[in-house]
């Protein structure tokens, strides 16, 4: 019998162990805690987060428990409070709460003695590779957005990695079907109030009929955004060194308008994590290139806070929240 793909997606994966598997109990998740455990027994944990936004969310994190006795793979069920803020799509919110629940959760195995998580697996495939270009295209995104998601990069102390976004969605479920393991449906998938919803199931049926390989086509386009992209961060780099952070508004105003955007974009992400809108961006701009009286003032709204100028640098900030 062939070997499933579902499990030859991880050859030549060599993940930093003992790592943890972001388990929902949906057909992607599932197959790839099956495969991990296959590939690396003994060395895997699931982590399952319980968002609370829905009445099914009990029965999901049933079937994870469930599944993951009958697998002998430790489980750590952490419930996170996902209900948007002001000005935040219901997506966003959800997906902040669970990245950062995944990251409290490694650190909560280490201290509970159950070994200290090195690598996060991500369960995204080929499919919600195209459905995040779509979406960033719909959005007027940068190559940083036509990027798509990475396959792996570092954060909070960890390693974290996506081995299935060459692998679609048809593939793995067939896979799971022909192994006779069950999984979870979320019946929020097919709510169309979401953007992503739309998106996977009003446009994409049509994108692939149109186009059968769009999925390898997108991840070629994908890997070479992400290289522009990589070059325009080296080049913020190297421009960040000069205006200094916060940025001096002289240096600033010595840069071309391209790379001028392109340091502040880089800042404003690596130094506060924010990414400012097009048009935040260019009101930005247009204050930066006007400035050149010591009374000139700027204080304009940037992501979750507020772009202002000091003397000869410009910061941003968030000011509290008066309740």
């Amino acid at each position: 019998m062939a070997e499933p793909a579902i499990l030859a997606a991880l050859k030549g994966w060599q993940p930093a162990l003992p790592l943890a598997v972001a388990y929902s109990g949906g057909a992607d998740s599932t197959a790839l805690l099956w495969a991990c455990q296959q590939r690396y027994p003994g060395q895997v944990q699931a982590i399952h987060i319980n968002h609370g936004l829905q009445a099914a969310a009990s029965i999901f994190e049933a079937h994870c428990r469930a599944q993951c006795a009958a697998w002998d793979v430790p489980l750590q069920v952490v419930t996170v409070d996902a209900h948007p803020q002001s000005g935040q799509s219901p997506e966003d919110a959800a997906r902040i709460a669970r990245y950062q629940a995944l990251a409290r959760a490694a650190w909560t195995a280490a201290e509970g003695g159950q070994g200290g998580i090195q690598t996060m697996a991500l369960a995204q495939h080929a499919d919600d590779q195209v459905e995040t270009v779509v979406l960033a295209l719909s959005r007027g995104a940068g190559v940083a957005g036509l990027a798509g998601m990475r396959p792996q990069w570092e954060r909070a102390g960890l390693h974290w990695a996506r081995p299935y976004l060459a692998l679609g969605s048809a593939q793995i479920r067939a896979d799971l079907t022909a192994l006779g393991i069950a999984w979870v449906e979320d019946p929020s998938n097919t709510d169309t109030r979401y953007t992503r919803n739309r998106i996977r199931n009003q446009v994409m049926p049509g994108l692939a009929q149109a186009f059968p390989q769009i999925a390898q086509t997108v991840a070629r386009s994908s890997a070479h955004a992400a290289q522009a992209a990589e070059l325009l961060d080296d080049l913020a780099r190297m421009d960040l060194d000069s205006t200094g952070a916060p940025p001096r508004i002289r240096a600033l105003q010595a840069l071309s308008a391209a790379r001028m955007a392109n340091v502040l974009r880089y800042w404003l992400r690596s130094a506060h994590g924010q990414t400012p809108s097009a048009a935040q961006l260019a009101q930005l701009l247009s204050q930066l290139q006007r400035c050149t009286t010591r009374g000139h003032q700027i204080h304009i709204k940037v992501g979750l806070g507020y772009i202002q100028r000091h003397r000869d640098v410009i910061d941003w900030y968030n000011p509290p929240v008066l309740v």
